[in-house]
């Protein structure tokens, strides 16, 4: 079979790698418009159950990457001055670069053929293909081109953020809350290499035009954000990379497929950044289509097998995404909580997490709340 992969992210180097890697006799053809070295952003996280899914599918892949990742099994909340951990949340973080460079190696050492800067700008270049896999990103040139068809659309959070790097090494997953004159910030912070973080700062719209941000360049909003968390960088300096402000986009698609052409990653679906699930769903994408086109005959066929197996899969997490999401929309009123009150909403946000597996999951942390939350029975008594 002739395969073309649209888009050399983690999703579709993964799809390339695992497909070349099953079937040596495919022509595998991946194209990026963008060179091998070019990425943006800083790092990506996985949870334990998202590395436990590749380790069942792929151990040699999770072997190759697992030295290069860092690890951490607790969450540190920071407001009011104070720090709340929550155990037995445990994450591991790499680099992005880091991680589309190993997956390049994979996939070019079990013979997908890699073209580099090169955009793809007519689907009439790829006649011949019986398989399009379309991977390219949010804004995916193979999904407009057939949007009515994929039954496409996309929304909006209304909070903004901007993902900035840091020379700062956290020692776990944190997130800080800080309120200012003019309004509140959140910063999710995570080290992901012994000496850099990723360090996304948002803040809520009104925030955002209170400190006149769309009228900022991208220094001088990260000069802004060097300031307002100046005690949680030790006074540290934030790192650019196509940092300007954003709102997350919301894209989904009712159908994965038109004739040969299937979506996987952020081209299909998006979920928010606040479960740190989006290249752990492009790399199951890729298994899940892998798996399809084993099981059935003809490649129709394996498409709408992979929909409908996945379909229910991804729309459950993102359904936890935007529950999530909405959380966020209202920091700045759950900031008035106490710590840990603030700590046990954050916990519980997604619907995911109720007290039974709170209690098996992070029994330090309950423990610690349910001790708070008897001295304040007694102490109203």
């Amino acid at each position: 079979m002739r395969i073309a992969v649209i888009g050399g992210g983690p999703g579709g180097l993964y799809f390339a790698y695992l497909w070349k890697k099953r079937h040596p006799e495919a022509l595998v053809d991946l194209f990026e418009q963008n060179a091998a070295n070019a990425t943006w952003g800083f790092g990506v996280v996985f949870s334990e159950q998202a590395l436990d899914f590749l380790r069942a599918d792929d151990p040699d892949t999770v072997d190759a990457i697992a030295p290069e990742m860092e690890s951490w099994n607790n969450i540190t909340l920071n407001l009011h001055g104070q720090s709340v951990e929550i155990d037995g949340v445990g994450f591991s973080s790499i680099g992005r670069l880091k991680l589309l460079t190993i997956l390049q190696a994979r996939a070019r050492a079990v013979g997908v053929t890699m073209h580099f800067e090169t955009q793809i700008q007519s689907l009439d270049r790829l006649q011949g293909y019986e398989l399009i896999v379309a991977a390219d990103g949010l804004n995916s040139l193979v999904r407009r081109a057939f949007e009515g068809d994929f039954g496409f659309s996309i929304s909006y959070s209304t909070n903004k953020f901007a993902w900035y790097g840091t020379t700062k090494r956290f020692e776990t997953l944190s997130q800080t809350f800080v309120q200012t004159e003019r309004g509140a910030f959140n910063a999710h912070h995570y080290r992901y290499a012994p000496d850099m973080s990723t360090f996304l700062v948002e803040c809520d719209h009104g925030t955002w035009q209170a400190y006149g941000f769309a009228y900022k360049d991208t220094e001088q909003s990260k000069a802004i954000c060097e300031e307002i968390f100046a005690e949680t960088l030790g006074g540290g300096l934030l790192l650019s990379n196509k940092s300007m402000w954003r709102n997350f986009p919301w894209v989904w698609n009712e159908r994965w497929f038109y004739k040969n052409v299937v979506l996987i990653g952020d081209a299909l679906h998006t979920a928010h950044f606040s479960i740190g699930s989006g290249t752990r769903l492009a790399i199951e994408d890729a298994i899940a289509l892998a798996k399809a086109l084993d099981a059935e005959a003809h490649v129709s066929t394996a498409l709408a097998r992979y929909q409908a197996e996945r379909k229910p899969i991804v729309k459950k997490l993102v359904t936890a995404a935007r529950t999530s999401a909405d959380w966020y929309e209202q920091f700045r009123e759950h900031m008035k909580l106490d710590p840990m009150d603030f700590a046990y909403s954050y916990i519980t946000r997604s619907g995911r997490i109720d007290e039974a597996r709170l209690r098996a999951m992070a029994p330090r942390f309950l423990a610690a709340y349910e001790a708070e939350k008897r001295t304040e029975v007694r102490h109203d008594a």
